[in-house]
């Protein structure tokens, strides 16, 4: 990154800064939504449904809470992500990125329209369907298994880096066939790209992130090498000997959707186990339902992705003229569609601000996003909750919050870091 580039980059993030502080203090949504904040997002999402089903921002966005259009602009062809990037909303523009190295959204088929969407999606989709993932179900059922036999010896211990941490990462590397040394890395990388995923703010943060995004890039360029000259049975095997339309798979390819799989298979997952123990340790009622019945741990499941989704909200820009909540939406135009507030949408969920694990249709909830970009990876993450959710409590009936809960300041993907629990009765303290 050169002077030039620098100079660029730090006036466009102090002007950006500056731009949500101003249109947030004047009560603008948009820039209360990308604005970082320690405060719960939950009463501005109630606020911007209070001023309608299609909210417009100074910021060149539209937002909508509302489950029922949420679900149509997912759905709907004329709505695509190839125009929506990380700089969008700078009121400077930035400098291109360099085509490397490879960033593991930008660059993967999560950031493409069909056809090329559909192209690379179809690569790794025979490892996620319903077939494949309950074949993995004892395995997984192992690992989780081993970590609670662990977690059984400790009178205290950390739910997040010692256990919700561990099991999506471990299932990932998995899949992927990544050492077991590199197990840490995996999750300190991917602990790093998430909350970038909220957009970068500074140059600081932006070096952090290209560091980090190099590293990626360089462990699985070598193990992509390492698996062409020595395949094995895991995924990113598969992928380095796969062909589409009768050409191998490009190595830009290979980098993003390895990385892609990482990143996602690793953040959705993790907050799924840590929100839905959190919320069964904070709600006696669901906690006892569960304990006295461990067939309702799908229904624990749906409930915590309705309750608190993994991810907060997704982008969508218009391919196309269309008309959406009475509003005509011209070709690039942006739409926030908030998935946390369309689960909570009282048109839809009864009570939706409780957490009741026996809600009948908490499976409509938008988690997952949905139409061609619905996530690839739900019915595994579905899977690692259940088992992990209900070996836990099964195995910890009587666990308990001790200490704070703590959690980082993203508004994307706003993840838990900390929830120290103990096998006997103490004091707690919940932020």
């Amino acid at each position: 990154m050169g002077i030039n580039e620098d100079v660029r980059r730090t006036v466009s993030f102090l002007v950006e800064r500056a731009a949500l502080s101003i249109y947030s203090s004047r009560g603008d949504h948009g820039a209360k939504l990308l604005r970082r904040g320690s405060h719960s997002p939950y009463p501005l999402y109630e606020r911007i449904r209070r001023d309608g089903d299609l909210v417009r921002s100074k910021l060149q966005l539209y937002i909508t809470p509302s489950h029922r259009w949420a679900t149509q602009i997912l759905r709907d062809p004329r709505f695509g992500v190839s125009q929506v990037s990380a700089s969008e909303g700078m009121l400077i523009p930035l400098p291109p990125r360099p085509p490397e190295p490879v960033h593991p959204i930008e660059d993967s088929f999560l950031s493409m329209d069909p056809p090329e969407h559909t192209r690379l999606r179809k690569l790794v989709a025979p490892w996620f369907t319903p077939r494949a993932v309950r074949a993995r179900y004892a395995q997984i059922e192992r690992t989780i298994t081993g970590y609670l036999d662990e977690l059984a010896t400790r009178e205290r211990f950390d739910l997040v880096p010692e256990f919700a941490d561990r099991v999506p990462i471990q299932v990932i590397s998995d899949m992927l066939g990544v050492p077991a040394p590199d197990h840490e890395q995996f999750s300190a990388w991917a602990r790093q790209v998430g909350p970038a995923l909220d957009g970068v703010h500074s140059l600081t943060e932006q070096r952090r992130l290209d560091s980090v995004i190099g590293e990626l890039h360089t462990f699985f360029t070598d193990l992509i090498a390492h698996r062409r000259r020595s395949p094995g049975d895991d995924l990113l095997s598969q992928l380095v000997h796969a062909e589409v339309d009768g050409a191998p798979v490009a190595d830009r390819d290979l980098l993003a959707t390895a990385g892609l799989l990482l990143l996602a298979g690793f953040g959705t997952t993790l907050n799924l186990i840590g929100n839905g123990a959190l919320a069964l340790l904070v709600n006696r009622d669901a906690r006892e339902r569960l304990l006295a019945d461990f067939d309702l741990a799908a229904n624990v499941v749906e409930e915590t992705l309705r309750h608190s989704p993994p991810v907060h909200f997704t982008v969508r820009a218009a391919l196309e003229p269309v008309e959406i909540a009475g509003t005509q939406l011209k070709p690039g135009d942006h739409v926030a569609v908030l998935l946390a507030a369309a689960n909570r949408d009282p048109k839809v969920f009864r009570n939706p601000d409780r957490f009741d694990i026996t809600r009948r249709n908490a499976r409509e909830h938008l988690a997952f996003a949905g139409g061609v970009h619905f996530c690839v990876g739900a019915g595994l993450a579905r899977m690692e909750g259940e088992i992990a959710l209900r070996e836990l409590f099964r195995r910890f009936p009587h666990l308990r919050l001790d200490g704070q809960v703590k959690r980082n300041h993203a508004r994307l993907l706003p993840t838990l870091e900390s929830v120290p629990v103990s096998l006997v009765r103490r004091r707690t303290t919940v932020r």
